[in-house]
C-alpha cells in the first residue's frame, strides 16, 4: 500500500475547507477546530464512566462475520463502567460501535455544538465509538456515504483511508461494506493479498481534540493505538449518485444481505468472500 500522510491544518475558514478538501473530496486532519467545546475538557473514559457506568452498552469484537449475525448486532454487553474498567486494566478487543449515548445522557450534549465547515450536519445521529488497546475495526465504509468528521478523545487513533476509485484492489466483499475480514491493514501480508500493493491511501494517527473529515464514501480501518474513543457527526453525501447509492445500500442491499444469510446460512458468507478473491485477481491480470 502506497499511504501519504494526511494533511494537517492548525485551523482554517469554511470557504477554504470547502474549496481545498469538501469540493476536491480529499481528507484533512483539522487540530484545533473545536477547541470552545467544553468536552475538550471534560471528556475523559473516566469522566464517561461517571456520567454513563450504569448504562448496559453494546459490545463488538473482531470476530469473522457469522450468518447468525443480525446486522450491527453486538457480540456482548456489559456496564459502562465495567466496560470503562476493562479497557483501563488490559487489551481487549471489545468495542462500542455507532452508540448514541447523547440519547441516553442528554447532559452530555451541552458539552459540544455543530461546527460550521461549510455542510449541513445530521444533529439526530452523532454517535461514539470506543476501544481499548489494538483493537481495530474492519476496512469498511459507510452505509449512507456520509461526509464524516471524526472526533477524537483520550489516547490515539490510528487512520487508514482509502478513496472510493481504490475500490478495485481492496478486495471487496460484494454485498456488503467491507472488505475481505481477513486482512491486516496495519501490518498487511502483500503475498496472499497482492492488489494491496497497488492501492494508494492516506494514513494518520489522531489525538485528544483532533477532527478527522472523512470524504464521502471513503473507505476506512481505525486502530486504537491506546484506549479511547471518538464521536462522528455527518453530512448528506452531495453527490446524487452517492445518496442514491446510500438509499439503494439501506433498502435494497442491506435487506437482501440479511434474506440470503438466512436462506443460506454460512455458505453465503463463504461465497461473498471467494468472490472478492476472485473480483480482485481479475483486476489484477487485466
Amino acid at each position: 500500500m502506497k499511504l501519504e500522510a494526511i494533511p494537517r491544518v492548525s485551523s482554517i475558514t469554511k470557504e477554504d475547507f470547502i474549496k481545498h478538501y469538501f469540493k476536491p473530496q480529499k481528507p484533512v486532519v483539522l487540530e484545533n477546530s473545536v477547541e470552545h467545546w467544553p468536552a475538550i475538557k471534560k471528556w475523559s473514559l473516566g469522566y464517561m464512566k461517571e456520567v454513563a457506568g450504569d448504562i448496559t452498552v453494546p459490545l463488538y469484537d473482531d470476530r469473522p462475520v457469522n450468518h447468525e449475525d443480525g446486522f450491527n448486532e453486538p457480540h456482548a454487553q456489559m456496564k459502562m463502567a465495567d466496560y470503562i474498567d476493562l479497557l483501563k486494566k488490559e487489551p481487549t478487543r471489545y468495542r462500542i460501535f455507532l452508540w448514541n449515548i447523547l440519547k441516553e445522557v442528554p447532559a452530555l450534549q451541552q458539552d459540544y455544538d455543530f461546527p460550521d465547515f461549510g455542510l449541513k450536519l445530521k444533529r439526530k445521529l452523532p454517535m461514539l465509538f470506543f476501544g481499548g488497546r489494538d483493537s481495530y475495526t474492519f476496512m469498511h465504509y459507510d452505509i449512507d456515504l456520509a461526509n464524516i468528521f471524526h472526533f477524537h478523545f483520550e489516547g490515539t487513533k490510528e487512520c487508514i483511508l482509502f478513496a472510493p476509485k481504490e475500490t478495485k484492489y481492496l478486495y471487496k466483499v460484494p454485498h456488503s461494506l467491507i472488505t475481505h475480514e481477513s486482512i491486516d491493514f496495519s501490518n498487511p501480508d502483500y503475498e496472499k493479498w497482492p492488489g494491496l500493493k497497488k492501492a494508494s491511501g492516506y494514513r494518520t494517527e489522531l489525538g485528544h481534540g483532533e477532527v478527522l473529515y472523512m470524504p464521502e464514501g471513503y473507505w476506512h480501518y481505525m486502530k486504537y493505538k491506546t484506549p479511547g474513543f471518538s464521536m462522528s457527526l455527518r453530512a448528506w453525501p452531495k453527490n446524487p449518485f452517492n445518496f442514491a447509492k446510500g438509499v439503494y445500500n439501506i433498502f435494497i442491499m442491506r435487506s437482501f444481505d440479511i434474506a440470503m444469510r438466512k436462506i443460506k446460512g454460512q455458505k453465503w458468507i463463504d461465497y461473498k468472500n471467494s468472490r472478492a478473491v476472485e473480483r480482485t485477481k481479475r483486476v489484477l491480470s487485466a
